[in-house]
């Protein structure tokens, strides 16, 4: 592996733990908890590594602080900070020690005690070594494997580093969390740490003959590297792949909901909204989850404020339909699910109602009047309403979808021409 290539790996995993760092602080800001407070500790720790670890950094370290090889220390220190910080990730996630604070104390306890002991314990080999040889950022490792003060401090650090992700991947291996997103993540985990284990197989045969004055081993440590670059970017994925999933799916279900609230709320009466510009609000750090379940819940209020002027004919007109075996549209009709036939019949008596309220309000406008209009007649249960809370959300997506669709629009016309029908009829 070249300096180059190197470079642009580490600067590869540099960004990854840089933009993943960020986005975690901005999540514990929001909801400050032990494993995330971990999982943001691991991203923090290991950007500034893979900034030392690189050709350019390493020596601009060495350069600035008169101490050539100096860079290796925290870079070791980082890695392994990094690793112990996922490793008492399967202690907080693990149920069983959660209902015993005695038993998560003692093992949160003991595997701290033995990080710190290995940390201190290269400090001190660290700083006991002669490093006035002309570095080689990449090569440490075998280049100074000829004093012992070198030879012990990364002995303890490979030995710390393989047992404790080998302790880490029995645990991943062990644990079944209920929570799904859990599960995948220590999956990821459980793999990323047969990763990491192999860059500490290359490691040693390497620093061991080179000990031994064999350099022939040489390049095995150097590519030793690479699968813990990849491990590191397997873990990575396991701290965020499922929640950046969630993200995503919270950030595109907002999107899709935002012409529902257009019609229930904007429509209706922004004073229903938390904020009507936050609403419409696309900023990155914004707080999505809060941002969904409040666009649900002003939804839901719109939709309150708007039932007063929901007719029966329109609630009525999308099941009538499927029913008619003469319209062009019953086949199409007939095609929707229980859900989307239920969405279509909402989206339509929304429609509907709003178009109703709007000409009520120009009537009223026009006439001078004074104070909000009032509906006519008895108002219809909209279809859904008793929805369970945990289900609403995915209703009011099939709603939102169904607002725009030639069913709910060929629904519409049909109910104005029936109604027309109707009053011009003796």
């Amino acid at each position: 592996m070249s300096e180059s290539t190197a470079s642009i790996v580490y600067f590869i995993n540099f960004a990854l733990a840089f933009i993943l760092a960020v986005y975690k602080c901005l999540a514990l800001r929001r909801d400050p908890n032990p494993t995330l407070a971990l999982t943001a500790a691991v991203f923090v720790t290991s950007a500034p590594v893979y900034i030392l670890a690189s050709p350019a950094g390493y020596r601009a370290v060495g350069q600035a602080l008169n101490e050539p090889s100096f860079a290796s220390l925290p870079v070791y220190l980082g890695i392994l900070a990094v690793f112990a910080y996922t490793h008492m990730f399967t202690f907080l996630v693990d149920q069983e020690l959660r209902e015993n604070r005695a038993a998560l104390r003692r093992r949160i306890t003991a595997w701290t005690l033995t990080y710190s002991v290995a940390g201190i314990l290269m400090v001190v080999f660290f700083y006991a070594a002669d490093l006035a040889a002309p570095p080689d950022p990449l090569m440490f490792n075998t280049s100074f494997a000829h004093d012992p003060w070198v030879v012990a401090c990364l002995a303890v650090f490979l030995v710390t580093l393989t047992l404790g992700t080998l302790n880490t991947y029995w645990r991943c291996r062990r644990l079944t969390p209920e929570d799904p997103g859990v599960q995948h993540s220590l999956r990821a985990f459980a793999l990323a740490m047969w990763f990491v284990f192999g860059y500490a197989l290359c490691q040693a045969p390497a620093i061991a003959f080179a000990a031994a004055g064999n350099h022939s081993l040489d390049q095995l440590g150097l590519y030793g590297a690479v699968p813990g670059c990849i491990g590191f970017q397997i873990m990575c994925y396991g701290m965020s792949g499922s929640a950046i999933g969630a993200w995503l799916r919270e950030r595109r279900d907002t999107k899709a909901l935002q012409p529902l609230w257009d019609l229930v709320v904007g429509g209706v009466d922004e004073e229903l909204a938390f904020s009507a510009r936050s609403a419409r609000s696309r900023r990155v750090t914004a707080n999505v989850t809060f941002n969904l379940h409040r666009r649900v819940i002003e939804i839901l209020d719109g939709t309150r404020a708007l039932r007063p002027w929901v007719t029966r004919d329109a609630t009525e007109i999308v099941y009538a339909l499927r029913e008619d075996r003469d319209s062009e549209l019953s086949p199409l009709v007939r095609r929707l699910s229980d859900a989307e036939l239920e969405a279509a019949a909402t989206a339509v008596a929304l429609r509907d109602a709003a178009e109703r309220l709007q000409t009520a309000r120009d009537t009223w406008v026009r006439l001078g009047r004074t104070g909000r209009p009032q509906p006519q007649g008895v108002s219809a249960v909209l279809p859904g309403e008793d929805t369970p809370a945990g289900e609403e959300r995915e209703r009011l997506l099939l709603v939102a979808k169904a607002l725009s669709q030639p069913i709910v629009q060929a629904a519409l016309l049909n109910l104005r021409e029936e109604r027309v029908a109707t009053a011009v009829s003796p």
